[in-house]
């Protein structure tokens, strides 16, 4: 069975392969090609950390509860740039400078999460449950594949932790 923090560095690897690959991109359509896939994966993605791993950092973790803050404020200000970016012309300047924003604040959290979150939570979570929710993950992105159902909103960071202290 796949552990979920190996699916999640799977897809912070997927992350890093796709702005690359924006790097690479020479025309709006290779551009709106890449960049409407990798931002979709950015938006599920937090949707599904926030919806399996957070709930148990929160709750398990030395500084779960404020990781998890941390990190729900990461996701929003990552949504809050792909939001943005689609307000404007694939390659114009201000869809560049969404763009970058979002490539800033998502390496800023991977890095974060990779460093602190991940480290804390394999800690503290048993091979079982780390199982356990690998498969939940993969159900979640089978169930919600495009991001079906899902609502990519901001939520309130504190409010999140609270909710599942």
């Amino acid at each position: 069975m796949d552990d979920i923090t190996a699916l999640i560095l799977d897809d912070h690897a997927a992350f890093r392969r796709g702005f690359a690959r924006l790097d690479d991109a020479r025309d709006p359509a290779e551009l709106l090609a890449v960049w409407e896939a990798l931002a979709l994966h950015l938006d599920i993605h937090a949707e599904a950390e926030e919806a399996i791993l957070y709930p148990h950092l929160v709750r398990h973790g030395d500084d779960g509860a404020e990781e998890t803050e941390d990190a729900i404020g990461d996701h929003n200000k990552i949504r809050d740039a792909v939001a943005e970016s689609k307000l404007h012309e694939v390659g114009s300047d201000a869809w560049w400078e969404a763009v970058w924003r979002a490539r800033r604040e998502n390496s800023e959290h991977l890095a974060e999460e990779e460093d602190e979150a991940l480290p804390d939570f394999r800690r503290h979570a048993s091979v079982e449950l780390r199982a356990e929710l690998g498969q939940r993950w993969l159900t979640f992105y089978g169930d919600h594949k495009n991001g079906r159902n899902l609502p990519f909103s901001d939520k309130d960071p504190e409010k999140y932790v609270q909710d599942h202290r």
